[in-house]
């Protein structure tokens, strides 16, 4: 997100975007609550997986609501919006684990155990 301040009030995310300084602590806090929560279940995968899950939902949600309800009504402020996103590094997208690389960790551990002759 982008948020044009005066200067001195915000900070660069080191992608280009200024931020302000209240924005970037709370997406900080985020970041870290989500971060130490996965490593509490780290080798759970199951329990990650939820995290993973509430993590797309709450985009899903922000996306469809706040986001959708916050877009621009005429071409110069969408342009400027579309500005921002390209110069941003993009749209934000949560990329889905496919299911071959998921078979391909399940095969590489099965022939792991094979050779070491264990279970």
């Amino acid at each position: 997100m982008r948020i044009r301040l005066g200067a001195g009030m915000g900070e660069n995310d080191g992608r280009g975007v200024v931020q302000s300084v209240e924005l970037k602590v709370s997406l900080d806090t985020i970041a870290a609550l989500v971060r130490t929560t996965a490593h509490q279940y780290k080798g759970q995968s199951l329990e990650i997986l939820a995290v993973l899950r509430l993590l797309e939902a709450i985009h899903q949600e922000i996306r469809d609501g706040l986001f959708q309800d916050s877009l621009p009504d005429n071409r110069q402020a969408l342009y400027s919006l579309l500005r921002d996103i390209e110069l941003g590094g993009g749209w934000p997208y949560i990329h889905r684990m496919r299911l071959q690389a998921f078979l391909a960790n399940l095969r590489l551990e099965s022939s792991e155990v094979d050779q070491s002759g264990n279970p």
